[in-house]
C-alpha cells in the first residue's frame, strides 16, 4: 500500500510540538512493515534537506488575486521513506513556522492552502497514493479539495483520506472572504460544511470530508465528542462516530532509551539502575540545586507553559509546594504568566526550584533521566509523549487522568505491586497535592519504588505496535473506495 503523509512539520526538518515527532517516526515504522511511504511538508527557512534535488520544477496554484508558482524538492538521504518539500520562499522562508511572538502570520490560510494544492498536483507526477494521511488543520484542504474541486479528477479516483487530530483546540479559523481568495466555492460556507459561528473553520472541513478520522489516544477520541473537550466540534464528530477512532502515539526508542542515550550522564536499565543516581547528580548540578540533597525527591517538568498543561493548578498550590521537602527541575517556555510564576519561585527558593526558561532537547533528556518523578497535571492532553519517555527512564509519572495520560499510565497498587504511576481525576490544586503526597509516600519505601520504576521501564509504546492499528484504518478506507467504484 502507498501512504502519503501530509503535515506542516516533521522531525528532523521542522518542529514545534509532538506532531513533528509522529510524522518523523510513524512513516519509518510503516515502511519497515513493507508499505510504500512518502511525506510532504513545507520547506521552511530552518529546514535542511539532505542531498536535495528538484523533482517537480513548477506547480501553478491559483488564487483570486494572482497565480503562485512553487516547486517540489526531494531529500534523498533516507532509503525507506521519500521526503518531499513544498518550496515557495514568499510563504515559507520565515523565522517561524506559524507565526512570531506577536501572533500567527496573517496569511496562514493562503500559506497552507498553497501547500495542500501543491501536494495534490505533485502527486499526479510523483505517484498518487492509496491514502493521503493528513495531520491537523494546516492540511485540512486536502480532503476538502478531493471531495469538491478534484472530485471528478480521474487521477484521484482511488485515493482515500485519513485525517488525524493532534489537538482539536487548534482549528484554523478565518473570515468568510478567505474562500474566494483561495478560489473555493461559496457553497462550502454552510453549517453542514465549513461555516463555524460566522467564520470558515478549516478543521471542520476536514472532519466533514475525510474518509476516516483518528486522534492520538483512545480516551481523547471519546473526550472530543463531549462539550467539555470538543471545542465546538463535538457534534460533527458524534455524527460520524463510526469513523472516528483513537490510536495512541508511539515513541522512538532509538532516541529515548536510557541504555543508549548520548545526552545523559550515565546509562542504566531495569536490571542495573545504578546509573540513574549519576543522572540525578548531573541534573542537580545542571539546575544549580545542592548535590548533597541527592536523597530528596526530585520532580521534573518539561513542557510548553500553557493553561492546557495544568500550570494553573501548580499556581494554586505553589506556596504549599515551597514548604515540601522536594526539589523541582523545570524546563520550558510559553505563556508569560507561567514563565514568571516559575521564575519567581526559583528566586524565592533557589535551593529547591531549578528553572530554565527555554526549549533545550539535550537538557530535556537530562530532566527525564535524572528526576525521580515527572509531573503532567494537564487540563486535557490528546496523547502526551513526555510521560511515555519518563516510563522508559524509570521516572515515575504523576499525571491527571485525561486523554493519553489516562491511557498510558496505570495507577500504582501497593498491594499487588502493579502499576506505573500516580494519577488524579478532579481538576483542582488539592487533588494534585494529594497525589504528589501519595507519590512521596511510596518514594520513601525504596523496595516499592524500585518495583514501580521497573514496571515503567518494561512498558513498550513503540511505533511498531501502533503502526499496525493505522494499517487497519488504511485498509478500511481502501476497501470503502473499492466498493464505491464497483457501485
Amino acid at each position: 500500500m502507498h501512504i502519503a503523509f501530509v503535515a506542516s512539520e516533521c522531525v528532523p526538518f521542522s518542529k514545534t510540538g509532538g506532531l513533528a515527532d509522529v510524522v518523523g517516526a510513524l512513516p519509518h515504522a510503516l515502511a519497515a512493515a513493507g508499505h510504500q511511504v512518502s511525506v510532504f511538508t513545507p520547506r521552511y527557512r530552518l529546514t535542511r534537506v539532505p542531498d536535495e534535488h528538484t523533482v517537480v520544477q513548477s506547480i501553478t496554484v491559483p488564487f483570486d488575486d494572482r497565480y503562485r508558482f512553487c516547486s517540489i524538492v526531494e531529500g534523498t538521504g533516507y532509503p525507506d521513506v521519500r521526503f518531499f518539500f513544498v518550496d515557495y520562499p514568499p510563504f515559507f522562508d520565515r523565522d517561524g513556522l506559524y507565526g512570531t511572538a506577536s501572533g500567527d502570520f496573517p496569511d496562514n490560510a493562503e500559506r497552507f492552502a498553497l501547500f495542500c494544492r501543491a501536494v495534490l498536483e505533485a502527486s499526479k507526477v510523483l505517484g498518487v497514493p492509496d491514502v493521503f494521511h493528513c495531520h491537523d488543520w494546516q492540511t485540512s484542504l486536502v480532503p476538502v479539495l478531493l471531495k469538491t474541486q478534484y472530485a471528478e479528477d480521474p487521477a484521484f479516483r482511488n485515493a482515500g483520506t485519513v485525517f488525524t487530530i493532534h489537538n482539536i483546540g487548534y482549528q484554523g479559523l478565518f473570515p468568510p472572504e478567505i474562500l474566494p481568495l483561495l478560489t473555493l466555492p461559496w457553497d462550502l460556507f454552510t453549517i453542514t460544511k465549513m461555516e463555524f459561528f460566522g467564520n470558515v473553520n478549516f478543521l471542520k472541513g476536514a472532519l466533514i470530508y475525510s474518509d476516516f478520522v483518528t486522534t492520538v489516544s483512545r480516551r481523547y477520541a471519546q473526550e472530543i465528542q463531549t462539550t467539555e473537550f470538543g471545542f465546538g466540534l463535538e457534534g460533527v464528530l458524534k455524527d460520524r462516530s463510526d469513523t472516528v477512532t483513537g490510536i495512541l502515539n508511539g515513541v522512538d526508542y532509538e532516541a529515548w532509551n536510557p541504555q543508549t542515550d548520548k545526552c545523559i550522564a550515565a546509562h542504566y536499565s531495569a536490571e542495573d539502575l545504578s546509573g540513574k543516581g549519576q543522572c540525578k547528580r548531573d541534573l542537580l548540578t545542571a539546575f544549580g540545586l545542592p548535590e548533597k540533597d541527592i536523597d530528596i525527591p526530585l520532580i521534573g517538568i518539561v513542557s510548553r507553559f500553557a493553561a492546557q498543561k495544568g500550570f494553573d493548578l501548580i499556581g494554586q498550590i505553589i506556596d504549599r509546594l515551597a514548604l515540601e521537602d522536594i526539589h523541582f527541575a523545570v524546563l520550558g517556555n510559553g505563556d508569560r504568566l507561567y514563565e514568571e510564576m516559575f521564575m519567581r519561585l526559583g528566586k524565592r527558593v533557589p535551593e529547591k526550584m531549578g528553572v530554565r526558561i527555554a526549549y533545550d532537547n539535550q537538557l530535556a533528556h537530562k530532566v527525564i533521566a535524572g528526576s525521580d518523578m515527572f509531573l503532567m497535571p494537564s487540563r486535557y492532553e490528546p496523547c502526551g509523549l513526555s510521560q511515555i519517555y519518563s516510563l522508559k527512564y524509570g521516572t515515575v509519572p504523576v499525571v491527571r487522568a485525561t486523554g493519553g495520560l489516562d491511557d498510558t499510565i496505570d495507577l500504582w497498587d501497593p498491594r499487588s505491586k502493579k502499576g506505573t504511576g500516580f494519577k488524579f481525576q478532579e481538576y483542582t490544586g488539592d487533588a494534585l497535592m494529594r497525589t504528589i503526597h501519595q507519590a512521596l509516600a511510596v518514594y520513601h519505601d525504596k523496595e516499592s519504588w524500585q518495583k514501580l520504576m521497573r514496571n515503567g521501564i518494561g512498558k513498550d509504546f513503540s511505533w511498531r505496535i501502533e503502526a499496525r492499528e493505522y494499517v487497519r484504518v488504511y485498509e478500511r478506507v481502501r476497501q470503502q473506495h473499492a466498493q464505491a467504484i464497483l457501485v
